[in-house]
Parts: structure tokens; C-alpha cells; sequence
């Protein structure tokens, strides 16, 4: 069992957070819920990493295809219309599209974060994916205002400033994916955290 103090998961800053100028504000916020960076850096990806970054299976492609289909349902708009196609799985490579030439349109940051519920409160932090709909105290809610809807209409990639693991056996394969095999993991005690 793991010592719930070493809970690992991973974050990346995208390209928005790293061009609006916010890498050291989201860090500032893990920090200050005594999470503790373990691993960081800033780097280009390349579109093969990003690619070998998400899923290419067929059940999450279809799956991002219905949720694109459902945006324009819910707004009034017509998907085939819009899109060409009314089909879940092609529209979900598309999009699937989309999140790689963005993720490859400006450097990012890769951190490795360590502390109690690592995953969970990140995520928490983070809020959620849609930042229309985050709350405000959370990173997206605060700094984003992104929709779907517009980024559909506009061909690209939702801008949510960050990506943070789901559950730990998904931040094990990204700090895995992005770290390599044995990643350069920093050991030390924090002031007021770890005494």
C-alpha cells in the first residue's frame, strides 16, 4: 500500500495556460493545498507524444464524437450540417484532431504533483473541463471562458489551460508516457507539509 502522502498524478499546463502567462499562478495553487511538485518541465511535444498521449481506441473516439453531436444538439445546431457527417466515430477523429494540433501549437509544462488525494484534488483545483461551466476559485473558472460549442464552430480544441489525470492508473501511464521508465522524481520534505 501506498502511503497516502505519496499519491502521484500528472499535470500539464496547455498552451493557452502557457501563453496567457499563468504557469507560475496554477503552480502557485497546487502549492498552496500542499501538494508538492515532484517533477516539472517545460518542453515542445512533438505530435506523435501528444498523439500516443490520447486514446485512439474506437469506444473513446465515438464517445468524443457523441459528446461534440450533443453540444450542437443542446445549442441548436446541426452537426451533419456543420460537420459533414452525422457519424459519432468520424467526428470524433476529427476532434481527436483538433486536441493534436493544439497541444502541439506552443510549448507546455509537464509536472509530476505528490500529496494526499493528488488526483482527486487536482482535479479538483483544475475544476471542470468546461470552463463556461467551472466555478469560479477553480483554474478554468478563473482564467477560461471557453466553450464547446465555439470551439466546434471553430474547428479547434476546447482551451481549459490544463490536463490533470483522472484516477492514479491514469497518472501512472502519463507519468510513464511523458516521464519515461524511470522518471527523475525529486525527494524532499516541504516546510509546514511534511515535518
Amino acid at each position: 500500500m501506498i502511503n497516502p502522502k505519496e499519491e502521484k498524478t500528472f499535470v500539464m499546463v496547455k498552451p493557452d495556460g502557457v501563453k496567457k502567462g499563468l504557469i507560475g499562478e496554477i503552480i502557485k495553487r497546487l502549492e498552496q493545498r500542499d501538494l508538492k511538485i515532484v517533477a516539472l518541465q517545460m518542453f515542445q511535444p512533438t505530435k506523435d507524444e501528444i498523439d500516443n498521449h490520447y486514446p485512439k481506441d474506437e469506444q473513446w473516439v465515438t464517445r468524443l464524437g457523441q459528446k461534440t453531436k450533443m453540444t450542437y444538439e443542446k445549442y441548436g445546431y446541426d452537426a451533419k450540417k456543420e460537420m459533414s457527417t452525422d457519424n459519432d466515430f468520424e467526428i470524433g477523429q476529427m476532434v481527436r484532431e483538433w486536441l493534436v494540433d493544439y497541444m502541439t501549437s506552443a510549448p507546455l509544462i509537464r509536472m509530476v504533483i505528490q500529496g494526499i488525494h493528488a488526483v482527486d484534488v487536482v482535479r479538483k483545483i483544475a475544476g471542470p473541463t468546461i470552463p463556461s461551466v467551472a466555478d469560479m476559485g477553480t483554474i478554468r473558472g478563473d482564467f477560461s471562458i471557453d466553450s464547446p460549442l465555439l470551439a466546434n464552430r471553430e474547428k479547434r480544441a476546447v482551451m481549459n489551460l490544463v490536463h490533470a489525470s483522472e484516477t492514479a492508473e491514469e497518472a501512472g501511464q502519463e507519468i510513464k508516457h511523458w516521464f519515461g521508465e524511470n522518471p527523475p522524481i525529486f525527494d524532499y520534505k516541504r516546510f509546514g507539509v511534511d515535518n
